[in-house]
């Protein structure tokens, strides 16, 4: 049996849903993993629950640089790009251009710039694997969601292109695409209403929860070195993602 090539990893957006629970799935396979958020108190919070494998990095993912100075010497063999966000779900025309570029900011350029920064160290040592998470808006239509759909599908492109510039390296990458998720990235859209949240996208519905996606990561990782599992798209057993239809149980 191959023996699993990672220790060392960076996880966007950690602090909670998602990016939590992939750190406590990495961390719990033996991996260090560094922690990103802007919440230094969520981090901690985190870091008690997971030990010493967990190492909190508070800061904002558009710093790219500051991101990497703290890192310092550790070998980051496996980055995942979780960390995003959509502040509303509107028509297009009714959204502020200050809106547009943050969302661009937010969900293209930061985990691209990220990506460039550390994929160098990665094709170094040979070995090494990239996460991007983007979402099945990437690929179907919801509704007032211009700008957030267009980053998602243009980090899918971005990662076609860039597997032709990986060949050979002992690098892969990882497109994952979730369907509805059980978090709070659409409360900001919400206006912070949690009752409303609930209500309109998970009472009654069967949704992915957090640790799905983490598994799914972990299911991708723990594959043999040489087999990159390229695109992943995860939905409900009762979402038809592409379409947004969504079964009622």
């Amino acid at each position: 049996m191959t023996a699993f090539p990672y220790s060392t990893a960076l996880v966007t957006g950690a602090s909670r849903g998602i990016g939590a629970a992939i750190s406590r799935r990495l961390v719990a396979g033996g991996l260090t993993v560094f922690g990103v958020a802007r919440s230094a108190e969520d981090l901690e919070a985190l870091r008690s629950d997971l030990g010493d494998g967990f190492r909190p990095l508070p800061g904002d993912i558009l710093n790219a640089a500051a991101i990497v100075e703290a890192i310092g010497e550790a070998e980051i063999d496996v980055l995942v790009n979780n960390a995003g966000g959509l502040s509303s779900v509107r028509p297009f025309i009714q959204q502020d251009a200050g809106e547009t570029m943050r969302t661009i900011a937010l969900n293209l350029s930061a985990p691209l710039v990220l990506t460039q920064s550390l994929l160098p160290g990665m094709i170094a040592r040979g070995r090494g694997h990239v996460f991007n998470l983007t979402s099945t808006a990437a690929r179907g239509v919801l509704p007032g969601t211009v700008t957030y759909a267009a980053c998602k599908a243009a980090l899918t492109q971005a990662g076609h292109v860039l597997r032709y510039e990986l060949a050979g390296s002992g690098v892969r990458l990882t497109d994952l695409a979730p369907a509805r998720v059980r978090t709070d990235i659409y409360l900001e859209s919400f206006a912070g209403d949690a009752a409303g949240l609930e209500e309109k996208l998970f009472a009654g519905y069967r949704v992915l929860t957090p640790e799905d996606v983490a598994d799914t990561i972990w299911a991708a990782l723990s594959l043999p070195p040489h087999v990159d599992l390229a695109e992943i798209v995860i939905t409900s057993t009762d979402q038809a993602a592409g379409g947004q239809l969504f079964e009622k149980r």
